[in-house]
């Protein structure tokens, strides 16, 4: 299955139907009056999120969906019919952007969350609606209104509590496929991982924390280069980051650096979230090195450093107990996830 976490679609709500004009005519009423039913009111669109779609995917073909027109009023004072209402379903996490302003409609987090994007037209009035005094036989009726149109940007921002971040070939794949069940693809070249992985890591208590694995970052790509200025916002609902750094580069403090320099620049206060570091493929080191390599980082004071190893699943408990810390400290806010 592709992974599609962008999209761009055009909404258009029904338009509402036509008042009419219309009179009784039944036997022994004389002078019946006006009875020109409404018409019906447009179907209006609304975005439903649901836990059960991971992508976008349905949207990278399909970009106009509308709703269905109300029906024109009918006589003996009978309303049109009301337009069909249509869902389209989304992914939970789905943001949603009105094309023309760039402003933020809405925010689908929840399962089962409605947001309502194109308003049907309403119905024209019929006939009946202008009988007064002094007209007694109104003649005119009004056309039903254009439902709302708009062009969409949906972003899907993956909902997970940890993100997992760090240079190409830093480890962080197969640091994902020890903690959990997550099976990405691993391989000992750069940009192994094309698209974001989700993972449950078991927690002591039983419940399960999400981590997210984010394609590698390299220099420059708040600004577009390689591939992870395209995943980075997946990383803007996480509470809390694990950075991983491979121990046996040959400048490990130069790659922390590069990655904290590409938080700041991309902004959103990533750079200011919570962080545990983690040293990756310390089994490669030895024992003088690493603990030359753990003065160094833990002089940087961003917190405690965690030797780990991912392949031999070395030093993993001491850096959960750290992160599942930390996340207990953060209040849980009405979607699940937790604040600063």
């Amino acid at each position: 299955m592709q992974f599609i976490d962008q999209a761009e679609v055009e909404v258009i709500a029904g338009d509402g139907g036509d008042g009419i004009v219309a009179f009784r005519r039944e036997k022994y009423v004389p002078a019946g009056g006006p009875a020109g039913g409404n018409g019906g009111p447009g179907g209006s669109v609304y975005l439903k999120a649901t836990p059960q779609l991971q992508t976008l995917l349905d949207f990278r073909y399909a970009h106009r969906f509308k709703a269905d027109n109300g029906q024109r009023g009918g006589p003996k004072n009978m309303t049109g019919a009301a337009g069909s209402d249509l869902y389209l379903e989304v992914p939970c996490g789905t943001a949603v952007y009105d094309v023309e302003t760039d402003e933020l409609l809405g925010d689908l987090v929840t399962a089962d969350q409605v947001l309502c994007v194109a308003q049907g037209g309403k119905g024209g009035l019929g006939n009946r609606h202008f009988l007064s005094n002094r007209n007694r036989a109104p003649e005119h009726a009004l056309p039903g209104l254009p439902g709302e149109e708009r062009r969409l940007r949906l972003e899907l921002k993956l909902l997970a509590e940890v993100g997992i971040v760090g240079l190409p070939n830093a480890g962080k794949s197969t640091l994902i496929s020890a903690l959990s069940a997550a099976r990405p693809k691993i391989a000992d070249y750069p940009f192994t991982t094309l698209v974001p992985n989700l993972g449950v890591v078991r927690r002591p208590t039983g419940d399960g924390t999400v981590f997210a694995d984010i394609p590698g970052l390299i220099e420059g790509a708040h600004q577009g280069l390689g591939l992870g200025h395209e995943f980075l916002r997946h990383i803007e609902r996480t509470r809390l980051l694990l950075h991983v750094v491979d121990a046996t580069a040959e400048h490990p403090l130069d790659n922390f650096h590069t990655i904290q320099q590409e938080l700041e620049a991309y902004g959103r206060d990533l750079s200011d979230r919570p962080q545990v570091l983690a040293l990756n493929k310390v089994d490669a080191l030895t024992p003088e090195v690493l603990a030359e390599l753990m003065s160094q980082f833990e002089a940087l004071g961003p917190g405690p450093v965690y030797g780990i190893s991912a392949v031999a699943g070395t030093g993993l408990g001491p850096m959960l107990q750290q992160i599942w810390a930390l996340l207990d400290q953060m209040p849980l806010l009405g979607h699940g996830l937790r604040a600063p």
